[in-house]
């Protein structure tokens, strides 16, 4: 979670630390009752009977997947600028990770990580999550505000579309681009200036991971060259046959 939230519009902190996907408390005993929406008006997450009350408010979709809260890139898009955020496709449809994601074993340091919290990306993304790239933001001593857009509509999918749910099945988005869906690139001379501390800082994780990683080798890699040299200079002995009767 983000150490500094001062800077953040209420709406996002709120939807970066609410708990979706639990039951509705007003609609406990009703069928479908997660809370799988939140309303940019009313800073908090509703489920779908709640968002009748709610229908002339700027509503957000939230989905699950990988059992962590996503959101439509689309939707993300018209909320802040989400260049060089990883995203994937699933259901037919490009999403976003909303947090950042707890990670069982540390990066082995090669390839694309996330600037943030070291998590394995494509290039050229360098971040994981919305998140992530929030934290870049204030760690550099940027201002939040310049990467936030002004939305004043912002409905559900149609009734149907989807409840929430994704499948597992996803798919990594093409290393070629970072353009939004527009068409256009959301970076700029602040996206600039980030993407180039980021990118540094990255370089620096892979340096040391190098670094720490050769260390680490050398002690033992004597025995291994010399059992491996005398596996090479072995020679096979006279082959024992069967004797013939």
């Amino acid at each position: 979670m983000l150490d500094d939230n001062s800077q953040l519009p209420q709406w996002l902190l709120a939807v970066l630390t609410e708990k979706f996907f639990n039951a509705c408390i007003i609609h406990e005993d009703a069928k479908k009752n997660e809370k799988n929406i939140f309303c940019l008006d009313c800073c908090e997450g509703i489920c779908t009977h709640c968002s009748k009350i709610h229908h002339s408010h700027r509503l957000l979709q939230i989905r699950r997947y990988v059992y962590h809260d996503v959101i439509r890139l689309g939707d993300a898009e018209k909320l802040m600028d989400c260049a060089y955020v990883q995203s994937y496709t699933t259901n037919s449809a490009k999403v976003v990770f909303l947090n950042q994601r707890p990670q069982t074993r540390p990066s082995r340091g090669s390839g694309n990580i996330c600037t943030t919290c070291d998590r394995a990306l494509q290039d050229p993304y360098l971040f994981c999550s919305l998140s992530c790239k929030l934290q870049q933001i204030l760690r550099t001593g940027g201002k939040i505000s310049k990467y936030i857009r002004n939305c004043e509509f912002l409905a559900l999918p149609e009734l149907g579309f989807d409840d929430g749910q994704m499948t597992p099945n996803s798919v990594l988005e093409p290393s070629g681009s970072i353009l939004t869906e527009s068409g256009s690139s959301s970076g700029g001379v602040d996206c600039r200036t980030l993407t180039c501390t980021a990118t540094t800082e990255i370089v620096k994780k892979k340096r040391s991971n190098l670094s720490g990683f050769g260390s680490a080798c050398r002690p033992g890699c004597g025995p291994v060259l010399e059992i491996a040299e005398t596996m090479m200079n072995r020679r096979k002995g006279t082959p024992h046959r069967s004797p013939l009767y």
